[in-house]
């Protein structure tokens, strides 16, 4: 017994001279109490004051506990300091059988007199005796025992329910960061544009425009606001195409030509298609007409990076409400390019601030596989912004894909400082961070790893040495 004062009162005591006082107890208010019942002759009345200690936590634990007079109060230590009611034992009642019938020989408790009280301890070999010689003793023992296990698995899946919705919170927070802020960032961009294309529209009203320059306009103008998603291209691809654009462009006397050739190429525009215009309209006015219609190209990209942050925003409270709700909401077939892709444009602000280079190979001849929710683009937001912290301002992050037997593999990598060998093995683990404080909850590798295996039953490993870190996702197809 640990805990106790000088104040607590320990008196061997014969059987007999309890007898009466156990009689009013629930264990043994129909057992006929006799010298030698079980083997016991003796026990041990314990007199405790209010406010003493029978048990600290960690304490060794003995026998079974009957209490005479008064009331015990068992309170749990909790991480912050604070302790948590676990129960209470009245007059009458015992305790101590829990512990005892699942073979813990410590307690987890800090066990206190709520007020004065006087117990009696029956020791482990008398306890195990009494179960197994007095019917009446037993079943009490055996249902108080039922009753305080099932109070005691409620409240501990009470705990996990209340862990798991904090660790959800936070990887709401987690998730919502960055569709947030690219809504955010893409919106100030959208009001600048929109003074940009102003200063051109007033600059064009002052020449009057032919059927065939009108007709040519429309044309681009439909083409450029008919959808948000052209076809992913990889690395090579985009820049052979923005080059052969920007040489055009530049050929034909258009201001900024190189610079605005990116975004026309990113929307699918196509040198044919641009041919009305050159055709259609003098150099000075060629200029104004393709530096107007790559405003609108930029418009429309930036209004679809905030429709996808919205609807990404929208999957992840979607998300929430089935998780709450235990629903299953319906698949559909996505192309991973596509999402790597949507990916980038979110976290394209991040990639410009520190003048890194994506570089893209994308050589998976399909990469179409079924999802549920915005699961996929999670997995790629984490890894993406993951290899984005890590790099070295003006480095290249490299995005591939590739097939395997059965499997469509993805694979996302950085040439920052990598990760050490001690970090590596808990990089999955919930809260783990290497970040400084406040910025990084440990929550991001967590949700990537739990979504790669449990969502889509795939595998995600990890190879890193200083200069690179590749993480490599493998899904079933």
């Amino acid at each position: 017994m640990s805990g106790a004062t000088q104040a607590v009162q320990i008196e061997r005591v014969p059987l007999q001279e309890v007898a009466p006082a156990l009689h009013r107890t629930q264990p043994f208010s129909t057992s006929e109490i006799t010298a030698g019942l079980a083997g016991i002759e003796h026990v041990e009345r314990v007199t405790v004051p209010a406010g003493a200690a029978l048990f600290e936590p960690g304490a060794p634990w003995h026998g079974y506990w009957i209490v005479l007079e008064g009331e015990t109060r068992a309170e749990r230590p909790e991480s912050d300091g604070t302790w948590t009611l676990i129960g209470c034992a009245k007059q009458g009642e015992g305790f101590g059988e829990v512990l005892l019938l699942t073979a813990k020989d410590q307690s987890p408790f800090r066990v206190t007199a709520a007020q004065n009280s006087v117990l009696i301890r029956i020791p482990d070999q008398a306890f195990w005796n009494l179960l197994g010689c007095c019917p009446d003793v037993r079943r009490v023992v055996l249902t108080n025992f039922s009753q305080r296990l099932q109070a005691h698995q409620v409240e501990a899946l009470h705990r996990q329910k209340l862990v798991a919705l904090g660790t959800l919170a936070a990887g709401l927070m987690h998730e919502l960061h960055n569709p947030g802020t690219a809504a955010r960032r893409a919106s100030a961009q959208l009001r600048q544009n929109m003074l940009r294309l102003q200063q051109i529209s007033l600059r064009s009203t002052s020449r009057p425009k032919s059927p065939d320059q009108l007709e040519c306009l429309h044309h681009l103008l439909v083409h450029t606001m008919s959808g948000c998603h052209a076809p992913a291209m990889d690395s090579l691809e985009q820049a052979d195409a923005e080059e052969a654009m920007g040489a055009w462009l530049s050929s034909a006397g258009v201001e900024n030509a190189f610079a605005i050739a990116p975004a026309l190429v990113t929307a699918g525009l196509k040198l044919d298609e641009l041919a009305c215009a050159r055709t259609a309209f003098d150099q000075a006015s060629f200029s104004d007409a393709i530096n107007w219609l790559e405003g609108l190209v930029s418009n429309a990209t930036l209004v679809c990076a905030i429709e996808e942050s919205i609807g990404r925003v929208s999957d992840l409270v979607t998300a929430v409400k089935s998780f709450a709700y235990d629903d299953r909401t319906r698949g559909r077939e996505v192309d991973v390019h596509d999402s790597l892709q949507s990916t980038l444009t979110i976290l394209g602000h991040k990639i410009r601030v520190k003048s890194l280079t994506a570089e893209k190979r994308f050589a998976a001849a399909s990469a179409r596989i079924f999802v549920r929710g915005s699961t996929l683009s999670q997995v790629w937001t984490n890894l993406i912004d993951n290899a984005i912290d890590a790099s070295p301002e003006g480095a290249k992050i490299e995005i591939a894909t590739w097939d395997e037997p059965g499997v469509l593999a993805v694979s996302v990598q950085d040439h920052g400082a990598g990760i050490p060998p001690e970090v590596l093995p808990h990089i999955f683990d919930a809260f783990f961070t290497t970040k400084p404080q406040g910025h990084g909850t440990g929550l991001g590798l967590e949700i990537v790893h739990r979504i790669v295996t449990q969502n889509f039953g795939g595998s995600i490993d990890v190879q890193s040495q200083p200069g690179s870190t590749r993480f490599t996702v493998r899904l079933p197809v």
